[in-house]
């Protein structure tokens, strides 16, 4: 069996360092899970998360002219995209048609609202007009 681009392959770490962690593949070589292919958050220490002699499964990212092979842990957990909910407002290639004047008034709407809403916000932080300061 050899070593494909793309493959999910099952490993066991051999090695931590703190850019990664080192996994025998079968067949007896070794690659590298870089410490941002850990997880799908941000990890600061790869001991939180691996430690030598766990069992985990990987995915083969690149393999390296010079034999390096490139493996990822949270792309071996992805799965194939599924179906996204639909949300009740009609994306813009559902929308009716529209001719230049109706979306422009709609664009307006919605810039005044965002508008008026960001200055709600600000001025709620500020203490609003008027606010005293001291």
């Amino acid at each position: 069996m050899s070593i494909e681009v793309g493959s999910k392959l099952q490993g066991k770490v051999t090695g931590i360092t703190n850019f990664g962690a080192f996994v025998e593949l079968p067949e007896g070589s070794t690659g590298l899970v870089h410490i941002s292919e850990v997880a799908d958050n941000y990890v600061k220490d790869i001991n939180e998360h691996l430690k030598v002699g766990d069992e985990v499964q990987v995915k083969v990212i690149n393999v390296e002219k010079d034999g390096k092979i490139g493996l990822s842990i949270r792309k071996a957990k992805e799965q194939a995209p599924t179906q996204k909910p639909r949300h009740n407002k009609p994306s813009f290639n559902q929308r009716p048609k529209e001719n230049f004047e109706q979306k422009m008034a709609r664009f307006l709407k919605d810039s005044e609202d965002r508008l008026s809403s960001l200055k709600r916000h600000t001025e709620s932080k500020r203490g609003g007009r008027g606010a005293r300061r001291g």
